[in-house]
């Protein structure tokens, strides 16, 4: 009878994820460059939805509540942007929700003088699209959400039903 290599008897799994090698992992402590891009962006976009502010209070400079909408996206975008570089939990979400909101309005402008035929003020509408459109897609990048995530595990390092409980 000839003899086989592979043993017949399966191979038992530990339920368990196998230890990770700490060489393996990246260094926690260093920033990926994908975070620093996203907080430079989300800083952008700050400065481009302040300067939306400011051509709806000049030509009237008077508080009122249309310039309360941008003065609240440039302070939803900031916050963002000093989350994700201070690595709090769901920094990326906030990034990512004020550069949602801007960029959906700069979209309907752009598309609204494009249809009107705006020459220079549809490429100046294009233009500041890069501000709210860069930070939407860096801030839901894989680096960006690992960067903000938890960071440690959320169990013991013996399992759910902890070490001492002999079966």
């Amino acid at each position: 009878m000839p003899s086989s290599s592979r043993s017949r008897v399966p191979v038992r799994r530990s339920p368990r994820p196998a230890p990770r090698n700490a060489a393996a992992l990246p260094e926690l402590h260093q920033r990926p460059p994908a975070v620093t891009f996203a907080v430079v962006f989300g800083a952008l976009l700050t400065v481009e939805v302040l300067y939306l502010g400011y051509l709806l209070w000049e030509p009237d400079p008077s508080v009122d509540r249309f310039l309360l909408v941008p003065l609240l996206l440039a302070a939803l975008a900031l916050l963002g942007s000093v989350l994700v570089l201070t690595r709090k939990r769901l920094g990326w979400v906030v990034l990512a929700v004020a550069a949602v909101l801007p960029l959906a309005a700069l979209l309907v402008f752009v598309f609204l003088l494009g249809a009107l035929g705006g020459g220079a003020q549809l490429w100046a509408g294009v233009l500041l699209l890069v501000g709210p459109g860069a930070t939407l897609v860096l801030a839901l990048r894989r680096p960006v959400r690992e960067w903000c995530g938890p960071g440690r595990a959320r169990r013991s390092p013996e399992g759910r039903r902890g070490g001492s409980s002999a079966r």
